[in-house]
């Protein structure tokens, strides 16, 4: 018995520093986020915020509280308009089965290929002919390219697991295609709802390339563009950088906890047929 349990104990061990290994990024934005400015090119750097400062923390709640509304704003509009693009086609390639359905399939695959910086390019050509630039709903639009063809997948992989006395059944009772997946299917996807929703909200929570290139200088500004104007050739604010980047992070963070569960019934969804 000495043998497995010392085994299991290195294995514990070994997956407790990789996980360290992991998470000192995180520890150190921490860290240097109640770090004063005088103390922060110490060699060699404290790895306690000995006499720790709460400025950065105060330039937050001072200047960047715009930016992260308008990021949550990105990020809930980004979730619904992903939510309702995604599950009508997944419902339809799953279960109505269309002409053509495994072409686009492999044209939804094939998308999620295609760089940011070339979709950023295209679409400020496009909002500069329709005035979106530096608009909101523009930016909405814009980053739910990035979730929906990811989202469809998903929705098509968990749907097609449902049942099909299930719908046959509601047929029965008369109810259309359109019936059937509103009040039927929806809410039987509901893990996948949630976990598109999560990577969706996560995706135009963290996009820069997007922002930068079809919002900056506007009036409303996500949070990614807050911390970067902070970052200039003579000046870098790293403790107000880096309090931001944790208070950008506490949103995701805490979500992504809540959600986990729903996450991994939705991503491993239709991996194994019954």
């Amino acid at each position: 018995m000495k043998g497995p349990a010392v085994k299991a104990r290195w294995k514990t061990a070994v997956g407790v520093l990789l996980t360290a290994i992991m998470l000192f990024p995180v520890y150190w934005m921490v860290n240097v986020s109640f770090t004063r400015d005088q103390d922060m090119r110490k060699s060699p750097p404290d790895l306690l915020p000995l006499h720790g400062t709460l400025a950065g923390y105060r330039t937050v709640l001072d200047e960047q509280l715009p930016y992260l509304g308008t990021s949550l704003v990105i990020g809930l509009g980004t979730v619904v308009l992903t939510v309702a693009l995604s599950a009508p086609a997944g419902y339809a390639l799953a279960k109505l089965r269309p002409r053509g359905g495994g072409i686009l399939s492999f044209v939804l695959l094939a998308a999620q290929m295609i760089p940011g910086i070339i979709m950023a390019m295209g679409f400020y050509a496009i909002y500069l002919q329709l005035g979106l630039l530096q608009s909101v709903p523009g930016l909405i639009v814009a980053d739910s390219t990035l979730a929906v063809p990811f989202a469809v997948l998903i929705f098509t992989a968990f749907m097609s697991g449902i049942p099909g006395e299930l719908l046959q059944a509601a047929q029965v009772d008369g109810a259309q295609a359109l019936r059937t997946f509103w009040s039927v299917v929806l809410p039987m996807s509901r893990n996948a709802v949630v976990t598109v929703s999560l990577f969706a909200f996560l995706w135009s929570w963290s996009d820069f390339v997007f922002a930068s290139t079809l919002v900056n200088g506007g009036a409303h500004e996500p949070i990614t563009l807050g911390i970067y104007h902070y970052i200039g050739n003579n000046n870098q604010q790293w403790n107000a950088i880096m309090a931001t980047a944790v208070v950008a992070s506490l949103p995701a963070a805490v979500i992504l906890v809540l959600a986990q569960r729903y996450v991994a019934a939705g991503v491993t969804a239709g991996a194994v047929k019954d």
